[in-house]
């Protein structure tokens, strides 16, 4: 069933907001370089709507989840359009809405985290040790999750495993949040 393009144009923009939101929170907790020119224009872009909410909202452990927060609400306000200009009833769908907006931030941090490994991939390949900031950034963004998997999978003899294993895990929550969308509707 097709969707209608003022649906796929709205929940594009949203999704690319809530990439850009969810990469802002998964670079503070890399804590990738901040001067970074990426990092920078993913802090500007989203400097307004987060100020609010991290003056209301404490640290957790030193870590801002303010970004998380807004993007469950910005994902939530988007299908609640959606489900609007249909002319769908919304409040009985507000649980459905609420869970599917979790797993969606869920999701796009997988997303995230599956891209960024598979580019550093690459770029070990291609480019190791390039000065250009989106390689370095790639890299600052992915090598603590290397670190984790390094200590389950030890390198053999210059061969490391520990990006198998991180695709892996991510295709196994992948399919679970598959299935918890699908008991949400």
């Amino acid at each position: 069933m097709g969707q209608d393009p003022t649906s796929s144009i709205i929940q594009l923009i949203i999704q690319l907001y809530v990439f850009i939101i969810v990469l802002r929170f998964l670079l503070q907790v890399a804590k990738a370089d901040y001067y970074n020119p990426i990092s920078q224009a993913v802090v500007k872009l989203t400097a307004v709507p987060l100020a609010p909410l991290q003056k209301a909202v404490p640290r957790i452990a030193s870590i801002d989840v303010t970004p998380l927060i807004l993007a469950f609400v910005v994902n939530a306000a988007g299908w609640l359009l959606i489900l609007t200009l249909k002319g769908h009833g919304v409040s009985a769908n507000l649980p459905a809405i609420a869970v599917i907006s979790g797993v969606s931030v869920l999701s796009t941090i997988l997303d995230i985290y599956f891209w960024a490994v598979l580019g550093s991939v690459i770029i070990s390949w291609v480019a190791p040790g390039s000065y250009h900031p989106g390689p370095q950034l790639i890299t600052q963004l992915t090598e603590p999750v290397f670190n984790l998997a390094r200590k389950v999978v030890p390198s053999l003899g210059g061969l490391d495993l520990s990006p198998i294993l991180i695709f892996i895990i991510i295709q196994i929550l992948n399919s679970q949040l598959k299935n918890l969308t699908a008991m949400a509707l």
